[in-house]
């Protein structure tokens, strides 16, 4: 009987432990079953559209003085450089006027000292400076073809002799000039003189 005993007592642990392994490989089962239904709705829903972007916002275009950022094309949006219009070249030139007006009376109480960096470097670094910033307001690139043409016209009106100018060399005064040729020839004399007395000296020391 002690057998038959034991036999039946290691049948019913195994009975228990595959009851108890049951529920585990149970909900291991649904958790995979989830996960594929999760996986074939993700792949049945369509993918967004310009459309459905359109819709939400971000396929609007937004628009900046001078320039235009797209988002229907480039996504996220990138600053797209635009090509100057007429419009545009108009009111440049009009508001550089201000910039030229304000050079010119500047230069005009210098009093033809145009030559002379000291004097013009002022108006001429606000001119420059007056240039980019409106260019840079309008979007425009510089140095631009509109910019140069007055900066040319300002070194046509105001520098164009200034390339001539020349330092003159002249001789120096006659007092002076001959102050500068006697005192070497007095110096070479007393110098021989000195370098005899010395070498005498040493002689006699010896």
């Amino acid at each position: 009987m002690a057998p038959f005993r034991t036999e039946r007592t290691a049948g019913g642990q195994r009975l228990q432990a595959t009851r108890a392994g049951r529920p585990a490989a149970l909900r291991l089962l649904v958790l995979l079953l989830g996960a594929v239904l999760n996986l074939q709705d993700s792949m049945a829903q369509p993918s967004p559209t310009l459309d459905t972007l359109k819709s939400e916002g971000r396929g609007s275009t937004l628009e900046v003085p001078g320039q235009k950022v797209l988002r229907e094309d480039q996504g996220y949006g990138h600053c797209a450089a635009s090509v100057p219009t007429g419009k545009m070249v108009e009111d440049y030139e009009a508001n550089v006027l201000h910039c030229w007006n304000d050079y010119k009376s500047h230069m005009d109480s210098i009093e033809k000292d145009w030559c002379d960096w000291t004097m013009i470097s002022r108006p001429y670094s606000d001119l420059q400076y007056c240039l980019e910033y409106k260019a840079e307001e309008f979007g425009l690139g510089f140095p631009n073809p509109w910019a140069e043409r007055i900066i040319f016209e300002t070194h046509l009106i105001h520098f164009a002799n200034c390339s001539l100018v020349q330092p003159t060399l002249s001789d120096p005064p006659e007092d002076v000039l001959l102050a500068m040729i006697i005192a070497p020839i007095c110096l070479i004399p007393f110098l021989v003189t000195l370098v005899v007395w010395r070498s005498k000296d040493s002689e006699a020391q010896s």
